[in-house]
């Protein structure tokens, strides 16, 4: 028989890396772009979504409907990750790169307390610490006056649009961790294609409504920013496949512990081209983030490997 080739050790967690730097340039250029709407940002990156995946669906005849029982389950999840997005995309604009990458880490401890809810998956006493550990570090990062008092340093703007970026950054974590559940109640019954499918087309039909109800459709005047709108769509699609890759080839525990370098490039493209220097508090609160982060997805590491043994058993 032939030999099967040997996988380069590694090479999921490089495609990891990669994608985290990819989709933190994509951010940089999103805090680049001057006088756009988060909104008609969100439509643009869904116009180059539908136009990778169109191909896929075609070649792998999944058709553009899905299962019949299943596609309330892909409606929720194309809405619900829009909503995520363009939320996502808020935020970036109107507080910190980097406080903003920092709350959406908070994904997978979020995501743990909806699968206990809603699929009776386990929730142990460490996801509980590992939860608290994230809400401490967003409390971190937004420093409300009433701890922190009226005099709140190292923000963006006003106060208000602080809170305002916060409030929309945990609401998208939310709401991407609401689609992780769907995904998993989903299974592996629909492919990853028609999945993407349905975000980028209710996606773009819900921004381009939006759109016209803010009154807000408009090409950038400034070709700069025309060229930030093409490479955000080009880069968030090439950190996307990359991830995927990482995850075909690599444990799902290491990649999420990888993928909290999207933390540390936010860092430093805030300090090296936004000249903006993270606060002690930014800082704090991304440690109680990450180590959240870190730790829930060692224990799911975990878990998936003694499982794993006792099926080999």
């Amino acid at each position: 028989g032939t030999k099967k080739k040997a996988a380069c050790p590694g090479l999921g967690l490089f495609y990891t890396v990669l994608s985290a730097f990819l989709f933190s340039v994509a951010s940089l250029f999103l805090k680049k772009i001057e006088d756009l709407h988060s909104v008609e940002v969100s439509a643009f990156r869904c116009v180059f979504q539908m136009a990778f995946v169109l191909p896929g669906l075609i070649y792998y005849k999944t058709g553009f409907l899905g299962p019949k029982g299943k596609r309330i389950f892909l409606f929720f999840r194309g809405f619900l990750g829009s909503i995520a997005m363009v939320l996502l995309y808020y935020a970036y604009q109107v507080m910190p790169l980097a406080d903003a990458t920092v709350i959406t880490f908070t994904s997978p401890v979020f995501t743990s307390l909806l699968a206990w809810i809603f699929l009776k998956e386990k929730y142990s006493l460490w996801d509980l610490l590992f939860t608290l550990f994230a809400i401490t570090g967003v409390i971190l990062i937004a420093r409300p006056p009433f701890l922190f008092g009226s005099r709140v340093t190292g923000i963006e703007g006003s106060y208000s649009d602080h809170l305002k970026g916060t409030i929309a950054a945990i609401a998208s974590t939310l709401s991407a961790a609401s689609t992780i559940v769907i995904l998993r109640k989903v299974g592996k019954s629909v492919h990853f294609f028609l999945s993407i499918w349905y975000y980028a087309v209710i996606g773009l039909i819900g921004c381009v409504i939006t759109l016209f109800i803010l009154n807000e459709w408009r090409l950038p005047n400034c070709g700069r920013d025309r060229v930030f709108l093409i490479l955000i769509g080009l880069l968030g699609l090439g950190g996307q496949t990359f991830l995927t890759k990482a995850l075909q080839i690599e444990k799902a525990g290491p990649v999420s512990i990888m993928r909290t370098m999207d933390v540390v490039f936010a860092f430093i493209l805030q300090t090296l081209f936004l000249n903006h220097l993270p606060t002690w508090w930014t800082v704090g609160g991304a440690l109680c983030v990450v180590a959240s982060s870190v730790g829930t997805a060692i224990r799911k590491w975990r878990h998936s490997v003694k499982k794993a043994k006792q099926r080999e058993i």
